[in-house]
C-alpha cells in the first residue's frame, strides 16, 4: 500500500493516522461469530449491532489470475474463457441473434463524485486495493462466437464516448443504455458489431456524488418500461437525505415518454433485476449497509412489490432500527418490508439472472445465478464467488449452492471478482470478471 508523503503525514491529525493505520493493517476490527450459513436463507440470524471508530477492514488485494489460471467449477461443470484482456468489464446483455454485450466501465471521476474528509480518503485506498480504483473505459464492446467454440473469435467496439455505462436493454429496434447520470438510446439493426449514431436521451438518472454509481436497467415483458436501480448516495444517510431523492430505490420508466416515478425504495443498493419465469415478479439483489459488525447486514435477494419500502436508512431486513440514522422515523420503519432470502452479510451480490434457456444439467433447471463480488467490511472475507440459488413455486428453496469459486488465492489475493451473470444463446452461464479482465462461460461437462 502507498503511504502518504511524510509532509502530509506530520500534519495528519491522530484520526487521519488512526485511519491509515486501520487500512494497512487489513483484518482490524471485529470477525465473524456466527456459524457457517446462519446469516443465510429466508430467516438469516441477526446479532446484535457493532460499532467502532475505526470499521473492520478486510481486502483480498487484486492481482489478476496467472497464467492459466481460471475458477474452479462445481461438480459436472466446466468453465473457460469467452474473451479476456478486457478493461474492467463489469456486465452483461445477450442480443437475440446471440452476440454478447460488454459494458467496460467504472465509477465517473469528477470532482463532484470524490469522497471528502477522512473516510473519503480510507475509502478511496480501500477502493483501489480491491482493484476498483481503474478509470473507466465508458465503452460497450460487441463479442461473438460464430463458430460456436465457446470463444469470442470477433471483438469490436459497439459503443464508445459513454459515461460510467453499466445496464442495457434491447427494446425493439432501439438499445437502451444507463450511464451514471441517464438513460439514453441507439438505433440497433441485427448483425450490427458498432454503433456510430449519436445517443437520444430518454431519461435522466440521479447522479452527483454517486456512492453508488452503477445503474441498472430491465426492460418490461411488454416492452413498455424500463426499471432502473438507482444506489445510495452514503451508507446510512450520512450525506444527508436531501442527497437521497430518488436514490435506494427501482425507478419506472415510460420509454414512449421518459416520464419517470418510484417503483420501490428503501434498497440501499440494488444492482441485479431479473423477471421470475415462473410468477413473472420483478425480482432484484441488493447490497446492505456496512460498518455494524461482519455478521450485519445481509446483502439479499428479493421479490420487489410496487410501492414496496424495504428499510433503508432507518432499518435493515425489514424493521430491525438502525440506530445511527437521525432523526429516527418509527412510521418509515413500520413499513419496511422483509426481503424474501439473505446471501450472507457483505458478499456483495451484484450479479442476478434466473435459470430460463440455461442448460447446465437438471440441477440448475429452476433457480436463480448471482454474481457476488466480495468482502471490504467482513472477516473472514465472504463472496468472492457466482451462487446458484434453487426455485420452487417461484420463490427460494434451498441452501444457495456454489458455482464458481477459487477467485481468491490461498495467500488471499483476488485472482478475479465476479460481477454481471446471463445466459448465452446455447444455454451457458457468462460471468464477467472486473479484477480478471475475463469474461468466464461456465458450461455442462456433459455436453
Amino acid at each position: 500500500m502507498r503511504h502518504p508523503a511524510p509532509g502530509i503525514l506530520a500534519a495528519a491529525t491522530p484520526l487521519v493516522l488512526t485511519f491509515s493505520l486501520a487500512l494497512g493493517l487489513a483484518g482490524c476490527g471485529d470477525k465473524s461469530t456466527l456459524p457457517a450459513g446462519a446469516g443465510v436463507g429466508p430467516a438469516p440470524q441477526l446479532p446484535a449491532p457493532k460499532t467502532s471508530l475505526i470499521p473492520t477492514v478486510d481486502i483480498a488485494p487484486a492481482k489478476g489470475w496467472p497464467e492459466g489460471g481460471k475458477p474452479r467449477a462445481a461438480q459436472g461443470l466446466e468453465v473457460s474463457a469467452l474473451a479476456s484482456g478486457l478493461d474492467h468489464p463489469r456486465w452483461l446483455y445477450v442480443l437475440p441473434n446471440g452476440d454478447v454485450l460488454v459494458a467496460e466501465s467504472n465509477k465517473p471521476q469528477t470532482p463532484e463524485t470524490e469522497q471528502k474528509g477522512i473516510k473519503g480518503w480510507v475509502m478511496g485506498k480501500v477502493i483501489a486495493k480491491a482493484g476498483a480504483g481503474v478509470p473507466s473505459a465508458d465503452r460497450i464492446t460487441l463479442l461473438r462466437d460464430a463458430d460456436g467454440d465457446g470463444v469470442a473469435e470477433t471483438r469490436t467496439v459497439f459503443l464508445q464516448g459513454l459515461h460510467s455505462p453499466f445496464g442495457m436493454a434491447l427494446v425493439g429496434g432501439q438499445l437502451y443504455v444507463a450511464n451514471a447520470d441517464g438513460i439514453v438510446r441507439f438505433p440497433y439493426q441485427e448483425g450490427a458489431t458498432a454503433i456510430t449514431a449519436a445517443p437520444q436521451q430518454l431519461a435522466p438518472l440521479p447522479a452527483g456524488l454517486n456512492h453508488h454509481w452503477t445503474k441498472n436497467i430491465l426492460a418490461s415483458r411488454d416492452g413498455g418500461k424500463l426499471y432502473a436501480t438507482v444506489g445510495s448516495n452514503s451508507n446510512v444517510g450520512e450525506n444527508g437525505l436531501e442527497n437521497e431523492v430518488n436514490r435506494a430505490a427501482i425507478l419506472e420508466v415510460d420509454i414512449a415518454t421518459g416520464a419517470t416515478r418510484p417503483f420501490a425504495s428503501g434498497l440501499r443498493n440494488p444492482n441485479g433485476m431479473a423477471w421470475e419465469p415462473q410468477s413473472g415478479a420483478l425480482w432484484t439483489v441488493v447490497n446492505e449497509r456496512d460498518e455494524i459488525g461482519s455478521d450485519l447486514v445481509p446483502d439479499y435477494l428479493t421479490s420487489v412489490k410496487d410501492g414496496g419500502f424495504y428499510g433503508w436508512p432507518y432499518s435493515y431486513y425489514g424493521q430491525h432500527v438502525d440506530a445511527r440514522v437521525k432523526p429516527p422515523r418509527p412510521d418509515m420503519v413500520a413499513k419496511a418490508i422483509a426481503p424474501d432470502y439473505a446471501l450472507g452479510a457483505h458478499v456483495a451480490a451484484l450479479g442476478l439472472t434466473f435459470a430460463e434457456g440455461a442448460q447446465l444439467g437438471p440441477a440448475f433447471t429452476s433457480g436463480a445465478f448471482i454474481g457476488q463480488h466480495g468482502s471490504w467490511n467482513r472477516k473472514p472475507l465472504s463472496g468472492y464467488n457466482v451462487v446458484y440459488v434453487p426455485f420452487a413455486n417461484g420463490k427460494p428453496n434451498g441452501m444457495p449452492v456454489e458455482i464458481l469459486s477459487g477467485f481468491v488465492s490461498k495467500d488471499g489475493d483476488a485472482y478475479g471478482r465476479p460481477v454481471g451473470v446471463a445466459i448465452d444463446k446455447k444455454g451457458a452461464l457468462l460471468v464477467a470478471d472486473d479484477v480478471g479482465n475475463v469474461i468466464w462461460r461456465v458450461r455442462s461437462a456433459a455436453r
